[in-house]
């Protein structure tokens, strides 16, 4: 199985997007970072490739979708508490992000997602699994 994950996302400004990634909390990999790809940090084996649209073109022979007008995936990542997520999102805002959809609180999950600067949907979330558990085996029996 895997080892590691690396998203490829393309970007039209590879500066501004790694500032934008910076002033939210993101570290990055050097090793894979140049003129044309920014390597940001998700987790101890998940990262993001920002690639130069022109770079990302050598990969797919598929045209690229302006992702502010049209979404192909949106990019869910875990995170430790509340809090902490809304902590993101206010980074986000301030360094030019966008709010996709409002928060969403159901008691055993929360989420808020967010657009990076390239329109890239960032969906961050924090689940109780204790509190999931339960409610799945409620829906279980409510639909016997």
């Amino acid at each position: 199985m895997a080892k590691q994950i690396f998203v490829n996302l393309p970007v039209l400004d590879l500066k501004k997007s790694k500032e934008f990634y910076k002033k939210i909390g993101f570290k990055f990999n050097e090793k894979y970072t140049d003129e044309k790809a920014v390597c940001v940090i998700i987790g101890k084996n998940i990262f993001a490739m920002l690639l130069v649209k022109e770079f990302f073109k050598n990969f797919t022979k598929k045209q690229i979708i302006n992702a502010k007008n049209e979404a192909e995936v949106i990019l869910a990542i875990t995170v430790e508490s509340k809090k902490k997520i809304d902590a993101i999102v206010v980074k986000a805002l301030k360094a030019g992000g966008t709010l996709a959809r409002e928060a969403q609180d159901l008691g055993y999950m929360y989420s808020q997602s967010i657009e990076d600067l390239d329109g890239h949907i960032w969906e961050l979330f924090w689940m109780n699994e204790k509190k999931l558990t339960a409610e799945i085996k409620k829906n279980k029996k409510s639909k016997k």
